[in-house]
């Protein structure tokens, strides 16, 4: 009876032990996940301690032995405990590297399919409307700004740092959740959820502190079962979920949880990419799983950007297998040391520079992933790397100090064109720069980002890139609705306004070509080519 006793306090013990553990490290049982192997490893341990502590107990009290003339022969069973440990070690073991680059460096190559892509094509001239100023830093700073003025929230909550890139109504915003400002503020504010997320507009700055109908129940702030993280794994306890989820809202403005399943391609452990997507209500909880294919076209993102750069450096060098990835680097390409966020086709796309790994300065293409479809795309486009790019930028406005941020992708004049924010001290966003890929010596910079391509097109005309022609790509018919005459630096100039439009027309009286404008009077009908530049635009053509 005593035995039986002993051995079901030890089985309690160890359940306890195993649940807590369980409940705190939350690991997929799935034979995929390190994190399932440490788990059986720790529970195993625990088992074995147990029976060995009785086991010496028993050696020590009735044979008259010591600690000391213990050997691993008077383990008994326990013994058998420990091999069991080793074996499943060694197996970790073999099996991950039966996993690697290494063995299966074919495969990891074939793991991402990359189609190459015309440029002009595919990249159409911007819309500014669309140009994310902001990086996810400076995004941090105005969302903890508006935080402070919330005067009713900033004493229990405190603005989670994730900050979610996504197309919201075809305009790239940032949003993310509030979160319980320490556990005491959690028990207080749980019953009625976090009532609000913060979405801030990449594109003018505007931040705003969005209240929700329905709270936000089911987030990383929470504790216990309301935890995201516990609320998937019980669940779905099988799913290795990926590292980073993502909170994103649908088009009407619903919070959400997006969820990507790992999945493993090569061996236990290797090949990793996204089989699968849970998307959660962060108000109801409520869970619904997809397959990859089947994603609803508002999610913006699944794959994470660090995931799907390896993946590309995976595709580019290991084309000659592993061994010339390290030693001869035969062909062997790379992404560059950074990435962003470009919006294309109501997708989020991330971008980043293609590069030898033989560490120059050049960029023989760049690259755009889908975070949503994985699609992979490179052009063909040589120039500087982002780097080069970036200080060629801090360059012109070396005197005030500011720092440039990683650059976005632009198609300016069908060149190929840096797009840089500089920052100051304080992380905020006060000039733009433009730097053309291919030579990156041009650079324009401006206080606004119309301003900056003003300056940019002026100068790609300047270098004989772009003409005065192929930059009067705009018409307009309307009806005058003011006009005046004004004398600028002993040369005449007519402004003149139309009705629907907010522009203002500059015809330079030195051009022959355009002495018409003076027959034309307040009403009367006017057709425009002219150039847009920033809110005074030049004329070239009248009719």
């Amino acid at each position: 009876m005593k035995k039986i006793k002993g051995k079901l306090i030890i089985a309690v013990i160890t359940l306890i032990v195993a649940f807590l553990t369980y409940y705190l490290t939350l690991p997929a049982l799935n034979i995929h996940s390190a994190d399932f192997w440490w788990f059986i490893l720790f529970v195993l341990l625990i088992i074995n301690l147990f029976i060995l502590y009785k086991r010496i107990k028993k050696q020590t009290n009735g044979k008259g032995k010591t600690l000391q003339s213990i050997t691993f022969k008077d383990f008994g069973v326990a013994k058998y405990g420990f091999y069991l440990i080793g074996c499943l070690v060694i197996i970790f073991i073999i099996g991950s590297i039966l996993s690697s680059p290494i063995v299966n460096a074919s495969k990891y190559q074939k793991l991402l399919t990359v189609t190459e892509r015309d440029f002009t094509t595919d990249i159409k001239p911007v819309n500014y409307s669309t140009i994310p100023t902001l990086d996810k830093d400076s995004a941090t700073i105005l969302g903890n700004r508006k935080m402070g003025g919330m005067v009713d929230m900033v004493s229990q909550f405190e603005v989670s740092d994730d900050y979610t890139q996504i197309n919201y109504q075809g305009t790239p915003v940032r949003v993310s959740p509030l979160e319980y400002a320490s556990f005491v503020k959690w028990i207080t504010n749980q019953n009625k959820g976090i009532p609000a997320f913060m979405k801030i507009d990449m594109t003018n700055q505007n931040t705003e502190c969005v209240q929700l109908k329905d709270a936000i129940k089911y987030s990383k702030s929470e504790y216990f079962n309301r935890n995201i993280y516990r609320h998937l794994r019980f669940q779905y306890p099988t799913y290795i979920f990926s590292d980073q989820i993502f909170f994103e809202i649908d088009d009407e403005g619903v919070p959400y949880w997006i969820c990507p399943v790992k999945q493993f391609e090569i061996g236990l452990f290797g090949g990793q990419t996204i089989g699968r997507t849970v998307i959660c209500n962060a108000s109801t909880g409520e869970c619904v799983d997809y397959a990859i294919k089947d994603v609803p076209q508002w999610v913006d993102k699944v794959y994470q950007a660090e995931l799907l750069m390896q993946l590309y450096d995976y595709s580019g060098t290991l084309k000659h297998g592993y061994f010339n990835s390290v030693l001869g680097q035969k062909d062997c390409l790379e992404t560059t040391n950074g990435y962003n966020y470009i919006a294309l086709e109501d997708d989020v796309w991330v971008y980043s520079g293609v590069t030898s790994v033989s560490g120059d300065q050049s960029n023989v293409g760049f690259v755009l992933m889908n975070q949503r479809t994985m699609e992979t795309r490179f052009y063909k486009v040589e120039g500087a790397i982002e780097d080069s790019a970036m200080s060629s930028a801090e360059g012109q406005v070396q005197n005030l100090q500011y720092q440039a941020t990683f650059p976005l992708l632009l198609n300016i004049a069908n060149e190929p064109t840096y797009f840089i924010a500089l920052k100051d001290g304080a992380g905020l966003v006060k000039m733009y720069a433009m730097v053309n890929i291919q030579k990156y010596q041009w650079v324009a910079i401006g206080d606004t980002v119309k301003e900056c391509e003003k300056a940019y097109k002026e100068l790609l005309t300047t270098n004989g890139i772009v003409s005065k022609e192929e930059r009067a790509a705009k018409k307009i018919s309307a009806t005058i609705q003011g006009i005046q005459t004004v004398v600028l630096e002993g040369n005449t100039h007519i402004y003149f306004s139309l009705t629907g439009s907010d522009l203002i027309f500059d015809v330079d009286m030195t051009n022959s070509d355009l002495v018409s404008i003076v027959k034309y009077n307040v009403g009367d009908k006017i057709t425009v080519s002219y150039l847009d530049d920033v809110s005074l635009v030049k004329v070239i053509e009248l009719k």
